[in-house]
């Protein structure tokens, strides 16, 4: 089965209201926001919630319509359909999630356009009509400002309920954090957390770029300190070094500093 188990749980309870709505009344969902706002981990959940096989589409420039819908193939001495992802996803009635579908090219995505609107069909040349599965959702996801990405047209977006995702907050990063590291201490959980919401701050009034707002960076460097390095390397590593700015890394280190002062070892993070 293709039902996944998702790593993390998404905390937010007016999305999860705005998505589980526009889902059960057969709509698409299209998730913009920034990094760090669980775009990806929201669409995993849902489709737990809804017991959906899911099929992941990342997009990039050479993505065309024979890798999304499936390509003839020689198989057993004879010419063949083989099935893309798109494809199998709309006929077994799956969640296909479409990640960063703003670095795909307009003319890729055109040939959806029957897929996700009213119609629900899309007919593949040579073969079938593909009509599809009333269980299938496609949730498309989107973050501006990366590198290769470019606007969606009016046409595509017009076949999503739009859900903008908000930056996290510091009671649920908490919580995430406490889910992810049942052993992390209080102080040491009020102290990641501290550091999280100081650097998204920075970032929101531009003293610093968004390259160091990770919150995957945060995690591993935590993963890295439980596995025993001390805390100031395993965030230079997750979080610092990921800027390569002049000044940037020593703002970001004033930041750690303030909440980590000195040597900061595994045993006093976590519960032995």
């Amino acid at each position: 089965m293709r039902v996944p188990v998702p790593h993390f749980p998404y905390f937010g309870r007016e999305i999860w209201e705005n998505a589980l709505t526009a889902l059960l009344c057969g709509q698409n969902l299209l998730l913009v926001g920034p990094k760090a706002t669980g775009k990806n981990v929201l669409a995993e959940n849902l489709a737990q919630v809804f017991n959906r096989p899911m099929w992941n589409v990342s997009f990039h420039i050479n993505m065309d319509a024979s890798a999304m819908l499936g390509s003839d193939t020689f198989k057993n001495g004879e010419v063949t359909f083989r099935p893309g992802p798109v494809y199998c996803c709309a006929q077994q009635g799956g969640f296909g999630v479409f990640d960063e579908i703003n670095m795909a090219r307009n003319e890729a995505m055109a040939v959806l356009h029957s897929l996700l609107d009213y119609r629900r069909t899309i007919d593949i040349p040579g073969y079938s009509l593909l009509k599809v599965h009333p269980a299938c959702r496609f949730i498309a996801t989107m973050n501006y400002g990366y590198s290769g990405t470019r606007e969606v047209n009016e046409a595509l977006m017009s076949r999503f309920a739009v859900i903008k995702m908000p930056l996290i907050e510091e009671a649920p990063l908490a919580r995430l954090l406490r889910t992810e590291f049942p052993r992390i201490k209080e102080n040491a959980l009020q102290a990641f957390v501290q550091i999280f919401m100081d650097l998204e701050k920075k970032c929101s009034e531009a003293e610093i770029s968004d390259k160091s707002l990770d919150l995957r960076g945060l995690l591993d460097a935590i993963h890295l300190m439980e596995n025993g390095l001390e805390a100031h390397r395993a965030l230079a590593m997750g979080i610092t070094n990921k800027s390569f700015d002049e000044y940037e890394p020593a703002l970001i280190t004033d930041i750690i500093n303030l909440h980590i002062p000195g040597e900061y070892e595994k045993t006093d993070i976590f519960e032995l």
